[in-house]
């Protein structure tokens, strides 16, 4: 997921024109056997990542704009070597306080439980729906799905190899799956 927003926030950057609505995925429900979905567990047993799909849906209360930077900061804590954990509601408040957003009203809003039915609402959309089993998907307004394993793409080549992307994938359903053998994937890609 980390990879893809990165691509997409460049490719925007650089003029490529797309609407981004992310949806929630909770990761840690995919293959999970018995008990109850993480969204309705209580604060402490939520998963891995629960809690910070629920701040994400906080940050989107205080706006679009707050959540893209929410957003993007939170996978960059995670993935861009601090290794920030996902399932501690204290360093996302924080986190979010560094991102200007209203830290109080984020941490009351993360106690609200319609967050977490909207989470839970999308995972089961997206996972019953439209066949999604890891992130990130791309749903296309097409109705065409297809997950995508990527690294983030060089910064004057992501607006174009955005382009090709969605010109193969998104009115192309008879496409099924794409996938390099591995080895040698990644060759030459990092």
């Amino acid at each position: 997921m980390h990879n893809a927003a990165v691509w997409l926030d460049r490719a925007g950057a650089a003029g490529f024109e797309i609407d981004v609505t992310w949806r929630a995925f909770v990761l840690d429900e995919i293959g999970r056997q018995g008990g109850s979905p993480m969204w309705e567990r209580p604060p402490g047993e939520r998963g891995r990542s629960l809690p910070s799909l629920i701040a994400a849906k906080a940050a989107l209360r205080q706006g679009a704009e707050a959540f893209d930077r929410f957003h993007l900061a939170v996978l960059a804590a995670r993935h861009d070597g601090g290794r920030m954990r996902l399932d501690r509601t204290e360093p996302l408040i924080e986190l979010a306080r560094a991102q200007g957003l209203d830290a109080d009203r984020m941490a009351r809003d993360l106690d609200d439980p319609a967050l977490a039915a909207e989470v839970a609402a999308d995972h089961t959309e997206a996972a019953g729906e439209h066949g999604v089993f890891g992130t990130p998907t791309f749903l296309f307004e097409s109705g065409q799905s297809v997950f995508l394993k990527t690294f983030i793409p060089p910064e004057d080549e992501a607006a174009e190899a955005l382009a090709h992307f969605v010109g193969l994938f998104a009115d192309r359903g008879y496409i099924g799956e794409a996938k390099r053998p591995q080895p040698p994937w990644p060759k030459g890609a990092v």
